[in-house]
């Protein structure tokens, strides 16, 4: 058992993990609801990324604001390094869910954008990380079992793209509606 003045890390990076996990698996279904909910066929992707910035704000901003003031942190000793690299982070991550809005405006479903966005993001990391941060050992050093995972994780966002079910088929009226309308009776 672990105790809590260990050396070792623990699994609550796990806990964490699992969190981001859900909270990016519903994302996308979230997303396509709120702006479907917008009824604007035109400019509803963008009314629901207003709201998602917004959400940003209150989450990205005044979160660790209070977290900081909480901590007692200082507000100074920010570099400009990290600043600007935490900047492009969050505008490029602004930009993936922005994409994500326009596929779904695109008539992309979000059983299918999200199964490539997330398919498709694990085979990026680890290909940019590779890059970035060489093994130890060299290239040579992989092994085959990391290809073959990035080969599984793009094959898997092809399969659920290709095979995903689809939508049940719109309820048609009954014949009997069709020729005697409900408010008929009225007349």
């Amino acid at each position: 058992m672990i105790n809590a003045n260990s050396e070792s890390p623990g699994l609550t990076w796990l806990a964490f993990a699992c969190l981001t996990v859900f909270s990016w698996g519903v994302y996308g279904v979230f997303l396509h609801t709120g702006q479907l909910a917008m009824q604007d066929p035109v400019n509803g992707r963008y009314k629901a990324f207003l709201f998602v910035g917004i959400a940003y704000f209150l989450t990205a901003v005044l979160a660790p604001l209070a977290l900081l003031m909480i901590k007692g942190a200082a507000f100074s000793g920010y570099t400009g390094r990290g600043m600007w690299w935490s900047l492009i982070a969050g505008i490029v991550g602004a930009v993936g869910a922005f994409g994500v809005l326009l596929a779904f405006g695109a008539k992309g479903t979000p059983a299918v954008v999200m199964s490539i966005v997330f398919a498709g993001a694990p085979v990026v990391n680890a290909i940019y990380s590779l890059v970035l941060h060489p093994p130890a050992g060299g290239w040579s050093s992989i092994k085959p079992q990391f290809y073959l995972g990035i080969i599984l994780a793009a094959l898997g966002g092809c399969l659920v793209t290709f095979y995903k079910p689809n939508p049940p088929q719109p309820r048609t009226k009954p014949a009997i509606d069709l020729i005697a309308p409900e408010n008929s009776a009225a007349r």
